[in-house]
């Protein structure tokens, strides 16, 4: 399944993610011995012969023809790119996408077991009902557009803004906004307590340049053909589809011009936080009542919310009420259907794979079914799912020894911000004091979300979602004004990824990423740190990046810099912007500014990973493992873990709109950077993997 991502609210804890895209199919060749499983409880069971083998670092993969002080990506993965093709079911290819699919493999099994059991309670009941329902396609293909008909006839009942925008408040309160995100964070100011925040949205292109970049006016040209396709679908005559997906893109280019593009909100993170009353909020949006909102919403209007990007907002007052309500119901009916489309019946799905995944991203065929169903479970109830999944593919020891790692890393961070050049001793105590509460998270939460609420049955497909959507959306509402609980988790435990919340001052590891090339309790110490050593590292290091640094240790938004050293960090993270805009995809620079967090992460991440490495082993004999040397494959794994391939229209939808820089440059960028690297590989001063004098980058 190819869809839409859901409007986000807040992005601060996945922004600050690893890069793991989700991606498919072929089992790869690569045989390495599986770390051990849980047991499972007799109900569940995991058949390991049924899942892709993992894909780590060997000896064969270098490329011995090549330069490892040249290109080190190249050297480490080049031969294992040229060998392996991107699935037809999938945009990129690499180290996350292989384990992703041992994820959804895991999943797979799981799904089927849960669907035939007799008479399920919980989550098995959840999850076999989202099962069975998506694998009756021969019931939702003889529904068609039937299953929205109540929700058009509703938009067609649209003629004027007052009924527009109470629409607008009804619809979100079933968890169906279309137009923007709403929900709880916590208080930038006050990171204990939850508030509602209000974000932009409602554009169905990637990014705000793709409505104004001449460079991008082939996608927008393709996003309207698209556009009146799911019009027509829904049965709207052709040629009537067709003025009306003009006039709908005309609107989304309006609402883009009035937002903010993903470069200003990855690097200015206090665009979220602009803390309102609702009088003044109903001030700047005299079209749309934010005190009729929050009655619909069912919640007492607070005494103040975010309205981030207020320019957005006041572009939609203005729309409710100088825009022809036609154009607000074509959009509108083009949205509901769109969104709905990977549930109702194959042409919907063919027509939302075509332009989502072929078109966008030169995906080449559209992934099987039951995948498109597990990416729907993973979405409505991921969490309740990952209950599942960690009684039979999450062992006691890995977590254990993840917290060795977590440990020795904590320790080698701390060395490094006391041992730092550039910093005075008073902003030097302070990141210290930030240090001190860092939170790490392993695995699985230690308390489980309740899913009692959400009824579920075995054979209505987009009714199980609409029911997932309005229980996620009131749980989700339930929380502002509320304490934040610190047992929750951004992400589920079957997600092959990782992150930093600010706003807690946590990092996060779920237990699909704690696998090869990540992570192996029976590896030797040199891959384990320059994977998941070197993971725990970049999150930890993210609460120093150019956005995690604007957050103190209790994770309130505060500034607790010296001017100086806020002047010699914006120098040394300068430095970095320019190493990054040199790198070049085909004819497109990579966007330093757009990637800088992540790079921050990166060169930190790795070079507290080593030292950590080197305190870990210290005193003890070099193994020399197939003869390398533990530094030589502490970078080996450490390039391993970037080893990922992308077809070309996902890497131009990467370059414009994710903040992380493309694979071969993360596997060559941070180590370019290090002594300790030039050193493992004896590179000579002016190799281009030895960045010396004023080119050098140190900043953690």
């Amino acid at each position: 399944m190819v869809r839409k991502p859901k409007i986000v609210l807040l992005t601060l804890a996945v922004a600050a993610a690893l890069a793991g895209c989700k991606n498919n199919e072929t089992p790869t060749t690569d045989k390495t011995a599986a770390p051990p499983v849980a047991t499972a409880p007799a109900e569940l069971k995991l058949d390991e012969s049924k899942l892709p083998a993992y894909n780590s670092f060997k000896l064969s993969d270098l490329d011995t023809s090549k330069d490892a002080c040249s290109d080190f990506g190249d050297y480490v993965n080049e031969k294992w790119l040229a060998a392996n093709e991107i699935p037809a079911d999938r945009s990129s290819w690499g180290a996350f996408s292989i384990l992703d699919e041992r994820s959804v493999a895991v999943q797979h099994q799981l799904a089927e077991q849960a669907a035939a059991m007799k008479n399920p309670t919980g989550i098995e009941k959840i999850v076999g009902d989202f099962w069975a329902s998506g694998m009756d396609v021969a019931k939702i293909d003889a529904l068609g557009i039937t299953p929205l008909k109540a929700d058009l006839a509703a938009i067609d009942g649209l003629t004027d803004g007052a009924a527009i925008a109470d629409y607008l408040r009804t619809s979100a309160a079933k968890g169906e906004n279309v137009l923007f995100g709403f929900g709880p964070e916590a208080d930038f100011k006050n990171s204990s307590m939850n508030m509602a925040y209000a974000s932009q949205g409602g554009l169905g292109l990637p990014d705000t340049t793709y409505y104004t970049d001449a460079k991008k006016a082939d996608k927008l040209k393709a996003y309207q053909a698209h556009v009146a396709k799911v019009l027509e679908l829904s049965g709207v005559a052709a040629a009537d589809a067709a003025k009306q997906a003009a006039e709908v893109v005309k609107f989304e280019t309006r609402l883009a011009k009035a937002s903010k593009s993903s470069v200003e909100l990855s690097r200015d993170v206090s665009l979220f936080y602009n803390p309102v009353t609702v009088a003044e909020a109903d001030k700047l949006t005299p079209n749309f009542s934010w005190n009729k909102f929050f009655e619909a919403q069912g919640i007492a209007a607070p005494e103040k919310f975010s309205l981030a990007i207020p320019s957005f907002h006041q572009e939609v007052s203005k729309a409710l009420g100088d825009t022809d309500p036609s154009v607000w119901r074509a959009y509108l009916r083009f949205h509901t259907v769109d969104g709905a489309s990977p549930y109702l019946s194959q042409d919907f799905v063919q027509e939302n794979y075509a332009f989502y995944g072929k078109e966008l991203n030169g995906q080449k065929e559209i992934k099987p079914r039951w995948k498109q169903v597990l990416g729907t479970i993973e979405n409505e109830a991921g969490e309740a799912f990952g209950q599942m999944y960690v009684k039979v593919a999450f062992s006691p020891e890995a977590k254990a020894k993840m917290e060795v790692l977590v440990k020795n890393l904590a320790a080698a961070l701390k060395d490094r911000i006391e041992n730092l050049t550039w910093m005075s001793p008073e902003t030097k105590a302070k990141a210290i004091a930030k240090w001190e509460t860092f939170t790490p998270k392993i695995g699985y939460p230690d308390k489980w979300r309740d899913w009692s609420g959400l009824k579920t049955t075995h054979d209505d497909y987009l009714g199980n979602v609409r029911a997932a959507d309005a229980f996620n959306y009131q749980w989700n509402l339930a929380k502002i004004g509320k304490p934040v609980d610190k047992t929750e988790w951004g992400m589920t435990p079957q997600m092959v990824n990782a992150y930093y919340n600010p706003l807690q001052n946590e990092i996060v590891f779920p237990a699909a990423i704690l696998q090869p090339p990540f992570f192996d309790p029976n590896a030797d110490d040199a891959l384990n740190y320059g994977g998941i050593g070197a993971v725990i590292g970049h999150e930890m290091t993210h609460g120093y990046d150019d956005q995690g640094s604007r957050f103190g240790p209790t994770g309130n938004f505060e500034n607790w810099w010296s001017p100086a050293d806020t002047r010699n960090f914006s120098g040394l993270t300068g430095k970095l912007v320019n190493q990054f805009n040199a790198y070049k995809v085909g004819d497109q620079h990579v966007d330093g500014k757009l990637t800088l967090g992540e790079n921050i992460a990166d060169l930190g991440g790795l070079a507290t990973a080593y030292d950590a490495l080197q305190k870990a082993t210290a005193g003890t004999p070099d193994p020399l493992v197939d003869g390398l040397s533990r530094d030589k494959r502490f970078f080996f794994n450490w390039a391993t873990v970037w080893r990922t391939k992308y077809t070309p229209e996902n890497a131009k939808v990467r370059l414009a709109t994710d903040p992380h820089a493309p694979a071969q440059f993360r596997a060559m960028g941070a180590p370019s950077n290090l002594p300790t690297f030039a050193a493992a590989f004896e590179c000579k001063a002016g190799s281009p993997m030895v960045r010396a004098g004023d080119k050098q980058v140190v900043i953690w």
